[in-house]
């Protein structure tokens, strides 16, 4: 029989959300229903809601979530009810030219679920990044249900789902931060806070992170960050490479997605040093660069989608991380609220009041 739920709808471009009900199917071949027990509030979200992503609304929104399978489809193995799961938004095909070059991560061929959830008068809602996990239950391709010990409560092991991977994985995957690196992490909201703590992770002898909000600033330095600029104040370049020797930091994060801030990550890398975009810009943002001085500054230039993570290796092994006491993911949550509450959130978030709101269901 399909579920009758309660879920967070966006209904048109700048619109408040509403909690209404809608109906989950049945799984299909491939998908799973998830009882999701916890969903973080990510700045994606907002850009949904505000038709920065495309115009497909009515849009299901939620996609940072953890809980527990309730029933799968025909020809799914890998779950199975009753499995603890952190959902992601890139379940990858295993048939495409990367994942067969043995490079999944990369996925050229990343699915959702085939079937529709709905509003009540039969409406097709389009799930934020293929998830739509602000609601009580969500349908999915099983490809995006991750096991995880299950040790770990939903509030936090859902954040891996988004936000904490993405910036994680921007240090360790996409940046190659080793022991030893020197980093600079600009942009100090949720995903910037996480190249901070997955660079300390990583053994960086020097992470420095830049922001305009001495709030964040202080919120860095609790997930390691060894120095701060306050780029408002201070000349972020220039203060970078005073803290580096003169010669810049070995990588550079850039967690806000706007060409000047790009320009400052792309001069503040060390000779041959490495720049990783994983803010995300907007679709009219544009960046001009004196081609000479990327010609001669060698080193690579590199985004980062999803952290380059595989959420089959991944997500395991950043839970036990947890587990064992070596990754704080409780100091990401700023909050607890309910399904009702997720208006109020987008406000304190772009107000930058909060890193992570999360909604306990």
């Amino acid at each position: 029989m399909p579920y009758t739920v309660q879920g967070v709808i966006a209904r048109g471009k700048g619109e408040p959300v509403s909690l209404e009900t809608i109906h989950v199917p049945d799984p299909g071949p491939g998908e799973a229903v998830v009882n999701v027990q916890a969903c973080g509030v990510c700045h994606t979200d907002l850009h949904y809601r505000e038709g920065g992503i495309n115009d497909d609304f009515p849009f299901l929104l939620g996609h940072e979530a953890a809980g527990v399978v309730e029933a799968v489809g025909e020809g799914v193995t890998d779950v199975a009810p009753g499995d603890y799961v952190i959902l992601n938004w890139r379940a990858v095909c295993g048939d495409c030219r990367a994942c067969r070059r043995g490079r999944p991560w990369y996925c050229f061929n990343t699915h959702n679920a085939t079937q529709k959830m709905t509003l009540e008068d039969g409406t097709p809602l389009s799930p934020a990044l293929g998830i739509g996990a602000f609601a009580e239950k969500t349908l999915v391709a099983a490809g995006q249900c991750t096991k995880v010990n299950p040790a770990a409560p939903a509030t936090v092991a859902g954040l891996l789902g988004c936000g904490v991977m993405a910036g994680i994985g921007a240090a360790i995957n996409t940046g190659g931060v080793t022991r030893g690196d020197s980093v600079a992490v600009i942009g100090c909201g949720g995903v910037g806070d996480a190249a901070i703590h997955g660079s300390w992770l990583a053994g960086a002898s020097k992470i420095i992170a830049v922001d305009v909000d001495d709030r964040k600033l202080a919120w860095a330095k609790e997930f390691g960050a060894t120095h701060t600029i306050n780029s408002r104040t201070s000349d972020a370049v220039e203060a970078i490479k005073e803290l580096t020797g003169g010669n810049g930091a070995d990588v550079v994060i850039e967690a806000v997605g706007r060409p000047e801030t790009y320009k400052q990550a792309f001069y503040a890398r060390d000779l041959a040093g490495t720049v990783v975009l994983v803010g995300v810009p907007t679709p009219e943002m544009t960046l001009e660069l004196p081609l000479l001085d990327v010609f001669g500054r060698g080193g690579s230039l590199k985004s980062s989608w999803y952290g380059d993570c595989l959420p089959s290796r991944d997500f395991p092994m950043l839970i036990d991380l947890y587990l064992q006491g070596r990754l704080d993911l409780e100091r990401f949550v700023s909050e607890t609220i309910g399904l009702g509450d997720i208006e109020e959130a987008f406000t304190k978030m772009h107000a930058g009041e909060v890193l992570r709101s999360v909604v306990v269901l």
